[in-house]
């Protein structure tokens, strides 16, 4: 079981306090140094030598005063280590002074610009295209968005080697254990859920998912969306045919219910208009040419019938 780390505050001073402390140090330090060299011939050896050396010593300690320095912008933090020990982390935007021997650490420093210090704002990963396979097989594309931020300092830094190639591997091994959970498109069952058709539910699963996965890396994910969605190259010509195939066929459907209903409009007020009296075979053949026009797919062209049907 990994570590988890608690995040705690490292104990910093108000920096202009600090830097006024050792500029004060610095100027006496010089002074020491002057005084030193002017009274040489006034004072003995030892104490010539002994006051250069307090200016000197003093000049070194305001030196290594000044690498306690640190600026921080808002949404920004530094993780403190002091002799390899986890020492605190500063995340108040401001100017400070911590312990000099203190070494910040940041494990992503230099990916994409990264310095040693932490950004706590929300960041984008859009992860590049995978092929994975859905629920029934079918070979897809895929990739996602995620929405992400440092959450804990400590677990960020100390728990894995680099948080942000974590967050993409898990990304990608979210994205497979949810795809394959899923069919592409939905079938017959329009109750079924789909990557396509039910993109809010897949994308909340898929960030639940990857949440478990990076909680023990210190971060938190904001949103995760899919950002692209097609059928690998090899079935897209194959699986395009099937969904015009569905399409004609829905819409085939659509257009016998709407020429039945219109049909049987017909029929009834002719009957009750008693416009003309129909046989069941004149009543046949009227409902034959009344499908023939509304359900076929070019213009209807016309006969004129100047003779009985019989």
């Amino acid at each position: 079981m990994e570590k988890q780390f608690t995040e705690k505050s490292v104990r910093e001073k108000n920096g202009w306090l600090m830097l006024a402390v050792v500029f004060f140090l610095m100027l006496a330090a010089i002074a020491l140094v002057i005084a030193g060299i002017a009274l040489a011939d006034k004072f003995s050896q030892d104490s010539y030598v002994g006051i250069t050396f307090a200016g000197v010593a003093l000049l070194i300690v305001s030196i290594v005063m000044s690498a306690g320095f640190k600026l921080l912008q808002p949404n920004e933090a530094y993780v403190f280590t002091l002799f390899g020990k986890y020492y605190g982390a500063l995340k108040r935007e401001g100017f400070f002074w911590v312990n000099p021997f203190c070494s910040s650490v940041n494990p992503a420093r230099g990916m994409a610009g990264i310095t040693k210090k932490l950004s706590l704002k929300a960041m984008t990963l859009n992860n590049d295209k995978q092929k994975v396979n859905d629920e029934e097989g079918n070979p897809i594309e895929i990739s996602v968005v995620v929405i992400w931020r440092i959450a804990n300092t400590a677990c960020a830094v100390f728990n894995v080697d680099n948080y942000m190639a974590y967050l993409s591997t898990q990304c990608d091994a979210a994205i497979r254990q949810v795809a394959r959970q899923y069919p592409y498109d939905v079938s017959s069952n329009g109750d079924e859920k789909s990557l396509r058709g039910s993109a809010q539910e897949v994308a909340n699963i898929l960030k639940e998912e990857l949440q478990t996965r990076v909680d023990m890396a210190g971060l938190e994910v904001l949103e995760a969306r899919i950002s692209h969605l097609a059928y690998a190259p090899e079935i897209a010509a194959a699986m395009l045919q099937r969904q015009q195939a569905s399409a004609i066929i829905a819409a085939r459907q659509k257009i016998v219910e709407g020429a039945v209903s219109m049909v049987q409009m017909a029929l009834n007020r002719l009957s009750e208009e008693q416009i003309v009296e129909l046989d069941d075979e004149r009543k046949a053949q009227m409902v034959s040419n009344l499908l023939v026009v509304l359900c076929g797919n070019r213009d209807a062209q016309p006969v004129v019938n100047s003779g009985s049907i019989y």
